[in-house]
């Protein structure tokens, strides 16, 4: 089973209430092959949302309690995310995921690059909180722009 994001699946449920649907995500939804999930709407949080990044690090940071997750207006989300990510990780461990697919950049679940902290638009490399998590896990975690790599190795 292969777990995705839910906004790649294409629910609403982005910060601004919008979807990135992937049309090749849609299709394993269909076969069956696919669930979807959202760690931050798992964490407590609605849609939509107040825009988040992670200042001072990366996801790895966030769990290790050396970075922080805070909304663009300042208030810290840290422990939200973190429930979501626990909750993702239960929920890859249910389904027996064999990959997960997560949104890239997001402070959840960016796998390769996430925003930079600075609200401006930028990016950096690094993991998203449940990225990380899924990780240490021993999950194997890409993104939507890396899903085609994954889906020939099989």
């Amino acid at each position: 089973m292969i777990l995705v994001s839910s906004c790649l699946a294409g629910l609403e449920v982005r910060y601004n209430g919008t979807h990135s649907l992937d049309d090749r995500i849609l299709e394993l939804m269909r076969e069956k092959k696919a669930i979807s999930v959202c760690p931050e709407l798992l964490g407590g949080f609605s849609t939509p949302r107040e825009p988040a990044e992670i200042i001072g690090g990366e996801g790895e940071d966030v769990l290790d309690g050396k970075a922080k997750i805070i909304e663009k207006s300042g208030r810290d989300v840290t422990e939200l995310y973190i429930k979501g990510a626990n909750l993702t990780l239960l929920k890859a461990k249910e389904v027996g995921a064999t990959l997960v697919v997560l949104k890239e950049n997001s402070p959840s679940c960016g796998s390769a690059t996430i925003y930079n902290g600075d609200f401006k638009g930028k990016k950096k490399v690094g993991n998203g909180v449940t990225s990380a998590l899924l990780k240490r896990h021993g999950f194997t975690v890409t993104s939507e722009e890396r899903l085609f790599d994954h889906l020939v190795e099989k």
